[in-house]
């Protein structure tokens, strides 16, 4: 039946996102508590996990649309159910790029005590967490507020990248960690970007009407 078959949907993208989630968590707290071993589990285990849940979500998604034909609300929710899908994979990409810095910072000497990268991950994830319940509880207002949290993201990043220049500026020397901390930065604001690409489908599945996708960059 086409209920059971969205429901099954559903519950997988449930999965997917809780996995994207724990992996953004688990890449910052291996930054901020200096544990390779935690940053090694996102790379080599997590990681292939969310593209064997990707695939499994892109074959439901498939066979819903072969055997039942979905139309207005029903087929509103796999077409996002497709768009969310991909954005939860590249969410995951973006946690393994913040993990592989870490990976490299960890042996290093901080360049200073780090507030505004965690402060960042604390609200992508909520972001994040947010947009898949407004998606699942088809809650628009919900998914609004996701979409006007972004700025705060943006904000931090824009003050991360002030503090690590003066950071270079006056020490050569942790130019190389400066760099990474500032690339572990953007990671996170894409995740945010993301978080809000996905409150965006939620609009979409509940008013039929697209509002305005901002596509963040495909660099780590």
């Amino acid at each position: 039946m086409l209920e059971q078959s969205l429901t099954e949907l559903q519950n997988k993208m449930r999965k997917a996102a809780f996995l994207a989630e724990s992996m953004v968590d688990k890449a910052i707290t291996a930054l901020t508590d200096r544990r390779a071993s935690l940053a090694k589990e996102v790379t080599e285990v997590d990681e292939e996990e969310i593209d064997r849940l990707d695939l499994e979500i892109d074959e439901t998604i498939v066979k819903i649309l072969a055997r039942y034909h979905p139309v207005a609300k029903d087929l509103r929710l796999v077409l996002s159910s497709f768009s969310v899908n991909r954005h939860l994979e590249r969410i995951g990409d973006h946690a393994v790029n913040v993990a592989e810095y870490a990976l490299d910072l960890i042996p290093q000497s901080p360049v200073k005590p780090l507030i505004d990268i965690p402060r960042m991950a604390s609200i992508a994830r909520e972001m994040l967490r947010d947009a898949i319940d407004s998606l699942l509880e088809e809650d628009a207002d919900k998914a609004l507020e996701v979409i006007k949290r972004d700025d705060q993201v943006d904000h931090l990043l824009e003050q991360v990248k002030r503090e690590l220049i003066t950071y270079m500026m006056s020490d050569p020397k942790t130019i190389d960690r400066s760099l990474k901390l500032t690339s572990i930065a953007r990671n996170l604001e894409r995740i945010a970007d993301l978080a809000t690409n996905i409150a965006e489908n939620t609009v979409f599945l509940v008013k039929g009407k697209m509002i305005k996708h901002r596509e963040p960059g495909n660099g780590p």
